[in-house]
């Protein structure tokens, strides 16, 4: 969440980067007139406290003196200010409560170098690697969607994973299942030499959502299982932020990577009749997630790590790919600076989304309260907290199908993944 201490100390600078958003301007507002409001009502019941402790001495010293009445009469006051803090407590309390309800629902503050924009029209790109989507640059035989080519393959078997599961749930078969834990496997490795691997559970405590940013705003996008309050996470993101959470870490252990693989559960609330063949959207789906922990003079260099793995793995793939910098608009809720990389699907002839790495600076570290000890100097601050998709299994199966599909129909295995597949370099 933001700091208070930035809305107490330049609501003006606040409301203006929340306003390149578009979103959030009417809660931080708010935010300042109720903080302000406890704070007031605090400083008056600190006040009525400091007179019901001075009348209580009062109180004894009177009856130690031997005056009933006059010890009597303060012991009556002190009563009626006594109830009185009760209700000025009661009042701040609540103003307080709902003072950090509007924060955990104010996005993050982008940095200062994201670009403007409303939205994902607006977002630059930084890079194109590959032929894009030149229509002269693909032949017929990589214009087949996967889901064709799945079918034709045996390797993706989509009505059945609806007859188990419900719409927008699929299934791998033969060679596909192997090809999707290949990928995530190639992932793991190819990130081993820097991040610890760490299996952390699937379902989650509601407040480990929170630490993230994932609630309570985006609740309809979530798995609850209702009857143990638990989250099905819709990331690794979400149980490795929490890993340090209501710790104090030391500095000399930061930056510290971790990465992890897991099943990830979305309900797409909202995007109904959007890209429902195939994979393009799915609720379940494997993916291999890369985060870290640094201190502020970190964050930029770990940024910049994560993208160049990142896109290192898409490149070994073969596939085409772009990488944009998500402009103010088109943020996520909980970071501060985003690129994108989005791979050229030729059967779909669409750009599909497949990482987005992203620095949070303090945002959701505030939120798990994670701090460190500086090396030099005094007290603790906060961390600053950076993740990315090192491989999401979905849309890069699909890219990998319909790229490296050949002209007979199989489809040739990049280099990369041909340890993984049982000595296979191609499926047919």
């Amino acid at each position: 969440m933001i700091d208070i201490r930035r809305i107490r100390t330049d609501l003006d600078a606040v409301t203006a980067a929340l306003a390149r958003r578009g979103d959030g301007t009417d809660e931080v507002t708010e935010v300042h007139r109720l903080d302000e409001q406890a704070r007031l009502l605090s400083a008056e019941r600190d006040g009525l406290r400091s007179q019901v402790n001075a009348l209580s001495k009062q109180v004894g010293m009177l009856r130690r003196d031997g005056d009933v009445a006059a010890a009597e009469a303060r012991q009556a006051e002190s009563r009626e200010l006594g109830e009185l803090e009760k209700r000025l407590t009661a009042e701040a309390d609540e103003l307080s409560a709902r003072v950090r309800d509007l924060l955990l629902r104010i996005p993050n503050l982008p940095a200062a170098d994201v670009p403007d924009g409303g939205g994902p029209a607006d977002n630059p790109t930084v890079k194109v690697v590959g032929p894009g989507d030149d229509p002269a640059a693909w032949a017929a035989h990589q214009r087949v969607p996967h889901w064709d080519i799945g079918t034709d393959l045996g390797i993706l078997d989509l009505e059945r994973g609806v007859k188990l599961s419900g719409a927008m749930f699929t299934m791998f078969r033969k060679q596909g299942a192997t090809l999707a834990r290949a990928l995530c496997q190639a992932a793991l490795d190819r990130n081993s030499d820097a991040f610890e691997e760490v299996r952390p559970p699937t379902v989650v405590l509601t407040e480990t959502m929170v630490s993230t940013g994932h609630l309570p705003k985006f609740a309809d996008d979530a798995y609850h299982l209702e009857r143990d309050d638990l989250w099905a996470i819709p990331t690794a993101e979400v149980p490795l932020t929490s890993l340090a959470r209501d710790e104090v870490l030391a500095e000399a252990d930061l930056p510290m990577r971790l990465m992890a693989y897991t099943p990830c559960f979305r309900r797409e609330a909202g995007s109904a009749g959007r890209d429902t063949r195939g994979l393009l959207r799915v609720h379940e789906f494997d993916k291999v997630e890369i985060l870290a922990y640094t201190t502020p003079a970190q964050a930029a260099d770990m940024h910049a790590e994560i993208l160049a793995r990142a896109e290192g793995l898409i490149a070994e793939l073969g596939l085409t790919y772009r990488v944009l910098d998500l402009c103010a608009g088109d943020l996520g809720n909980s970071a501060a600076r985003t690129f994108d990389i989005e791979v050229y699907a030729p059967g779909v002839d669409q750009w599909l989304e497949v990482s987005s790495v992203s620095w949070f600076s303090d945002y959701q570290a505030r939120r798990a309260n994670i701090r460190f000890r500086p090396s030099e100097g005094k007290g603790t601050e906060v961390v600053h907290t950076l993740n990315g998709s090192a491989l999401a299994v979905p849309r890069v199966w699909a890219a990998v199908v319909e790229t490296h599909r050949q002209p007979d129909g199989s489809v040739r295995v990049p280099e990369v993944l041909h340890p993984y597949l049982r000595g296979a370099t191609e499926i047919r």
